[in-house]
């Protein structure tokens, strides 16, 4: 069995796999954990490009250690695909054991590419230490967001949460899930790295012209993932909520400073009907209601509904690919030949004879 539709088959399971493992276990260790990898190939980087000065030295500085980690993600990320396709392609009586080692490898090494357990267990924790204090909230708030969190108020709290909630969503599970998709590994795992460089490096100020490059291949790798996101947010919210509020979605996207962020973001906010912003940064769906705690739970459930689509994409795929695959493997000129020598094909049946 070396047919795509074989590949494809495999493929799919890998992801419901990596899915959940997820669900199961989360998170693996700092040191085993290969974003934590990407992010301190990255920092080696950060002091160098810092001390250059502004203009096309940083820029082609940025642009060079950027594509030197991307070239050493695709060759490990392409090395570890090979080795999954070497043993699904074992022969018997070794193809069952190669399928199943090559399932679980195939799912450990996408499922760290993912991280959904723990954006749902963070934005959740927000709203649970609203339930103790402001101050508790905003200091769980601070391990997702970049933005000062120490004046925020109760509403401000749960509006960046779900902000980082619907922008996470596209950025920890539909943009990996896309790009393995599209490249299966390789293109999983160049797509954290690209997402892990933009999120050190892509910043206005000293990173201006060093993370311009990984701020614009971000950009480009999200752009598709972005919509499809913001499109199944409104799947997931269903036909009352998505008709009231995606036919506005384009107008709410571009008032972010990101090209992406806010089609998730923009989505959310109006499926949820209210408004969402950072303060002095941008304002979305402005005449929508305040977000309270209903909100946040909605957000939520909603986000975790977009999960489950995904999977039962990949199920479909996988059932469709196992029919392709066993219909290959029996022979197509067999079944047609059983069915046109079938009396439902040749019209002659049999007539019971009546004593």
């Amino acid at each position: 069995m070396n047919s795509p539709s074989y590949l494809l088959l495999l493929s799919a399971l890998c992801v419901l796999c990596a899915l959940a493992f997820d669900r199961w276990w989360g998170e693996p260790p700092a040191r085993w954990h290969p974003v934590v990898w990407m992010g301190r190939w990255l920092g080696m980087f950060s002091p160098w490009l810092r001390s250059l000065p502004a203009g096309a030295p940083a820029f082609a500085a940025g642009a060079l250690a950027w594509c030197a980690g991307a070239a050493l993600v695709l060759t490990l990320a392409w090395l570890a695909q090979d080795v999954l396709h070497q043993l699904w392609r074992l022969d018997d009586p070794l193809r069952a054991v190669g399928v199943v080692l090559g399932l679980g490898l195939g799912g450990l090494l996408l499922k760290p590419l993912l991280a959904w357990r723990m954006l749902r267990n963070e934005v959740r924790a927000v709203d649970q230490a609203l339930d103790h204090s402001l101050e508790e909230a905003r200091a769980q708030l601070s391990r997702l967001v970049s933005r000062d969190t120490r004046h925020l108020d109760a509403t401000a709290v749960r509006e960046a949460a779900i902000e980082t909630l619907a922008e996470n969503l596209n950025d920890s599970v539909v943009a990996p899930l896309f790009w393995f998709a599209v490249a299966g590994l390789p293109g999983a795992a160049l797509y954290r790295f690209a997402n892990t460089a933009d999120a050190m490096w892509g910043y206005r100020g000293e990173w201006e012209w060093a993370g311009k490059w990984a701020a614009r291949a971000d950009d480009l790798l999200s752009w598709l993932p972005a919509r499809l996101t913001a499109w199944l947010l409104g799947l997931a919210a269903g036909q009352r909520h998505a008709w009231r509020g995606l036919p506005g979605l384009g107008a709410q996207a571009c008032r972010t400073p990101s090209p992406n962020g806010g089609w998730p973001m923009g989505a959310m906010a109006l499926l949820l009907g209210c408004r969402l912003g950072k303060p002095g940064v941008y304002l979305l769906n402005e005449g929508g209601r305040p977000v309270g705690g209903a909100e946040h739970l909605l957000a939520l459930l909603w986000a975790g509904r977009v999960v489950a689509l995904l999977a039962l994409l990949a199920a479909a795929v996988a059932v469709l690919a196992f029919a392709v695959t066993m219909s290959a493997e029996l022979g197509w000129a067999a079944a047609l030949t059983s069915w046109g020598s079938s009396p439902r094909a040749t019209g002659v049946w049999s007539v019971p004879v009546v004593p």
